[in-house]
Order: structure tokens, then sequence, then C-alpha cells
């Protein structure tokens, strides 16, 4: 008995502007009923991607398929998708109910019938009773609801959603990404988010597709993309990362090659304390950074490298101010991860992998 097709099948798919592939040969399987993310950087060839199989943008070379038939040169209109903008895109004029409505209208759908359903689909964005309502008389988080019930409310086989959260402040960005997700459980369909959120792609997503320049550079669970990443650039793109190129694993590890650690995986002592750890190294603790619920230490270390190390802020410390003191770093090897890409030069590899909080706490105690 043969398998059932994909709900999205990309084959040898490429995007040229002028010389410039903006996709550059990128095949994938989305599962039915997934929530799919793909994350990356701004001009990684994700909202091309998006773009292609909504019917947006025509492929250079390549096909997309679509529930086993192939949908390349279809319009937008004939591909049983819909796509939800970072801006909404609601009509001022209508009212929420007459938006949600809309796509029922534009079928030829009785009045009766759009609006019975344009109503239950405002229930399951939890908007009952604004359906009289005109856009401008809602919050941010709300307007995003209106524009997801609308994109819904047809049943369309897969939703495709370019960055939808973007505009949010981020309390109701986080508020959204919870109820996003409840939504794509509740209906059941494909979900295709893109984002340059990493955050926000390993809370949502059942699998991630890391673009890189056009290609996927890794495909895996958010587990997977985190905990064991392909690349440098994964490694440093998602998360923090400590890297080390082949010289520092050879005197840190006692082998040769390209290596990992994420910050809340290493500990910290002070250089005269016994820490408990397969591989230690000593260092001088440069800054102090409180984001809140965790501590970031940064270290720069004797054998030539910064590093970061990450502390739940669940212990109360106790001691003088640590900063330009000595210390000691320590990790196992279980959370040591090798990258499988070429090694790259030490001075190509930044002091921190990503732009650190400009909050910072004056009262920080190393135990």
């Amino acid at each position: 008995m043969a398998a059932d097709p994909p709900a999205i099948r990309l084959t040898g798919l490429t995007k040229a502007f002028g010389a410039v592939n903006a996709v550059d040969g990128v095949d994938l399987d989305i599962v039915e009923g997934e929530f799919f993310s793909m994350l990356g950087p701004s001009g990684s060839g994700k909202t091309t991607v998006l773009r292609l199989i909504a019917g947006f943008e025509q492929p250079t070379s390549g096909t997309v398929a679509l529930f086993g038939q192939d949908v390349t040169d279809r319009a937008p209109f004939d591909r049983d998708v819909n796509t939800v903008f970072q801006d909404y895109a609601l009509f001022p004029h209508m009212s929420v109910l007459d938006n949600v409505a809309y796509g029922l209208r534009v079928r030829g759908m009785s009045k009766r019938e759009r609006h019975a359903l344009a109503t239950d689909a405002l229930a399951t964005v939890r908007l009952e009773g604004f359906g009289d309502r005109k856009p401008g008389q809602l919050s941010g988080g709300q307007r995003q609801r209106v524009a997801l019930a609308r994109a819904t409310v047809v049943r369309p086989k897969a939703l495709l959603l370019d960055e939808p959260l973007g505009a949010l402040d981020l309390k109701l960005r986080e508020q959204m990404q919870v109820e996003l997700k409840e939504l794509q459980r509740e209906l059941g369909i494909t979900f295709i988010f893109v984002t340059h959120d990493q955050e926000e792609a390993l809370t949502l997503s059942d699998r991630i597709a890391v673009f890189n320049e056009g290609r996927i550079e890794q495909l895996g669970t958010p587990a997977e993309i985190y905990d064991r990443p392909a690349s440098p650039f994964v490694a440093a793109f998602v998360g923090t990362s400590n890297i080390l190129d082949d010289d520092l694993s050879r005197r840190v590890l006692g082998r040769g090659g390209l290596h990992t650690v994420r910050p809340e995986k290493m500990r910290i002592a002070r250089a005269d304390a016994a820490i408990q750890a397969d591989h230690q190294a000593a260092g001088i603790l440069a800054e102090v950074i409180y984001v809140g619920s965790s501590t970031r230490l940064i270290v720069d270390l004797d054998i030539g490298r910064r590093v970061t190390v990450l502390e739940q802020n669940d212990a109360h410390r106790v001691g003088e101010d640590a900063r330009g003191s000595r210390v000691r770093v320590g990790w196992d090897e279980r959370d040591t991860m090798s990258l499988t890409a070429a090694p790259i030069p030490a001075d190509d590899i930044p002091p921190l992998t990503r732009s650190e909080p400009a909050s910072r706490s004056l009262d920080w105690r190393l135990q």
C-alpha cells in the first residue's frame, strides 16, 4: 500500500533574482498536520520559499507539489492554501465579521452561511462578540486573531504564516504563540511558519528548517536543532554558543575539530574552588549581565577565547562583586557538541555569537 503524499513537497526548488539565487536547490517534504517553521536571518531565502509555495513567485527551476498534485504553474487562488501576513491586511471599512467572511463571499456563499461560519471562526480564536467592531477598534493581538480567523474559515489544507507576530510587543507575542499552537492543534491543518526569531521557532514547531544563503542548513525537531547543531552557522544562530576552533579543542578537549558548548551547560566557580567537570579552563570574569530569570557571565579564558556562562537566578549568592576576579569554568563531555562542518579560523569566530541584553546587574555575587 502506497504511503500518503506529503502535504507539501519541494523538489530542486530554485529562485534567481538576476545573478543572485535567493533559493538554491531546496528539497523538502512537510507532513500533513505538521507545525513546520522556516527559520533564518534576513535574506536567507525562507520568505521566498513561502511565496513560492503560495504561488506569489514562480520558481526559476524545480517543482512545488501540494498533497500529491504539482501546482508549480498554478495561480495563488488555485492552490488550496491561505496566507497570513505580518501587516494583517484587514479591510478597515468592513466589520470584523465581514472581514472574516470575505473569502467565503468571494466563493459565492450566501450571507447567512458565511456569517454563521465566520461567527464560528471568531469563536475559535476567542473573539466572540467582536463581530460588529471595526479593525481600528481592536488591539494588535485581536487584529492578528481576526486575520487568523479569516485565513482559516475557508478551511485551507495548509496555512502559510509570514512572520505574523513580528509587529507585536513581547508579552503579546508570547501570548499569541500559545494561542497559535492551540489553534493549529484544534484545526489539525498544516501550518508553515516563517520567522527569524529562534525562540519562537523552538516554542511552536514540530520541525524546523534552518535557512542560510538560500539553502537548508539543518532540518530537524527543535531539540535536534538546539542540542545537536549540524554546523557553526546553526550553533551560532539558534541560541547562544561557545565555539572552540580546532586549536582550542586540542588544548581543552584533547582532540581536534570544531566543537561547541551551550552556555547553560557550563558551570563557574572561583579559581581556587573545586569544580566537578570533565573539561575545565581558567580565566577572568569580564562582565556580568542580569536578565531577570538568569545571569550571563562573560569570561575571558587564559587560552584566548571569550565564553558565556548562563546561570539561573535560583540561589542566594554571597561575597563581593566578582568582576575582574579569577574564575574557572567547566563542562561535561556529554555537553560538548562536535560540528560536522569544516573548522573555521579562530579569527572568524566572534567573541560573542549573539548580542547580549543591555541591562546589567550591579550587585551580582559569585558563589
